[in-house]
């Protein structure tokens, strides 16, 4: 633990990069999956079984948090940390992706987003500084810039709009955070599936000299190859000493791709969403527990696997549970996903530390491609 924020590349392999986050709650290893915390809860998991599958730090939401349970009060109980019992770095993201999504429910302009809750049709404002302030009410160690975020496919013009807004909102987001030792706000590079925006926003971001940058308003409905592509175009803009974060991906395969174009940190909700609709993520690739070929089997997901859930209950088991809308199945399977998950990561660290990530990602795909055991 240190008393400021530090990132420390260690190593390089290709464009993937081995690294660590350092700041008074902890460390976090790069690059790391955070799992979702959306309300303060990694949903149908223990934090302290989160923490026990490697994550280092974990994602809060900040529109989900301002409704409920409201960011003063969370402050008035000690702050985040202190409510839900979890001693490590948290992430807040700013609301952005909610602006998006809840575009029916809002009027968006240049002073910040005005909403209805969805929880109770109550009117809300969140300007910069107010998601700032409530990101420090929740008392958030990485604390992200608000943003507006585009769906894909949209009209250049319309994507150039909310990325130079996005821009004069992260100016206002760093006034607003000022100086905090020990912890970082991150900017936000939008743009769309426009390269030219996507430099022109990156370039605007690094005048600002910010701890981190992540690359948003990507996995919002375009292919993975132009997400991939928008990576290319955006990370050798972004300084190379500073972490680089992929908003709301993905799929291990998203993960995976994306480290090696020099991502350092992902966040995405499938591991837990999925498994609670029965998807179960291994080292064979997706298994979905719900087919009926898995009833009479009573072998695990995975044998080797050092997770309990992935071990030592069979799919006969699973495939019951999930049938039987159990909340138990949902547990087991999320704690699978989100074990796999990090799994992948140490896999993925271990490699670059050894120089042989291009030799993992050859091995994982190839083991992945060759898809689950034969039917019993």
């Amino acid at each position: 633990m240190t008393e400021t924020f530090q990132f420390n590349l260690k190593a390089t392999d290709g464009g993937a990069r081995l690294g660590e986050i350092t700041m008074p709650r902890g460390a976090i290893r790069t690059p790391a999956f955070m799992p979702v915390g959306t309300v303060g809860t990694v949903k149908a998991m223990y934090l302290d079984q989160v923490r026990d599958t490697g994550a280092d730090i974990i994602l809060g939401n900040t529109y989900h948090l301002m409704l409920r349970p409201g960011a003063e009060r969370v402050a008035r109980l000690g702050g985040l940390h202190n409510l839900i019992r979890w001693s490590h770095p948290i992430l807040t993201d700013s609301g952005g992706f909610q602006v998006m999504s809840l575009s029916g429910l809002r009027k968006l302009d240049e002073k910040g987003v005005t909403f209805k809750s969805h929880v109770d049709g109550s009117l809300h404002h969140m300007s910069p500084e107010r998601s700032i302030e409530i990101q420090g009410l929740l008392g958030s160690d990485i604390q992200m810039q608000l943003d507006e975020c585009v769906a894909l496919p949209a009209e250049p013009k319309e994507i150039e709009r909310a990325m130079e807004l996005s821009l004069r909102w992260a100016e206002r987001c760093r006034v607003a955070f000022g100086d905090q030792p020990g912890k970082a706000m991150f900017g936000i590079v939008q743009g769309g599936d426009q390269p030219d925006l996507r430099i022109r926003s990156a370039e605007g971001l690094k005048q600002l000299d910010l701890k981190g940058y992540a690359v948003g308003g990507l996995a919002v409905g375009e292919p993975q190859d132009v997400m991939l592509k928008m990576l290319e175009t955006t990370l050798p803009v972004l300084p190379s000493e500073k972490p680089r974060y992929l908003m709301g991906v993905g799929t291990p395969d998203d993960i995976l791709k994306s480290v090696a174009r020099g991502i350092d940190m992902f966040d995405c909700v499938m591991p837990t969403r999925s498994g609670r609709h029965g998807l179960a993520f291994t080292r064979r690739g997706k298994v979905n527990i719900r087919n009926a070929r898995h009833a009479e089997d009573l072998r695990p997901l995975d044998e080797e696997s050092s997770c309990p859930a992935a071990r030592d209950y069979s799919r006969a088991y699973l495939h019951h549970l999930v049938r039987s809308d159990e909340a138990l199945g949902g547990m087991l399977l999320s704690w699978n996903n989100l074990h796999y998950y990090q799994d992948l990561m140490k896999g993925i660290r271990q490699s670059i530390a050894e120089g042989r990530f291009a030799d993992f990602y050859a091995e994982t795909q190839e083991t992945w491609a060759k898809g689950d055991l034969d039917p019993v």
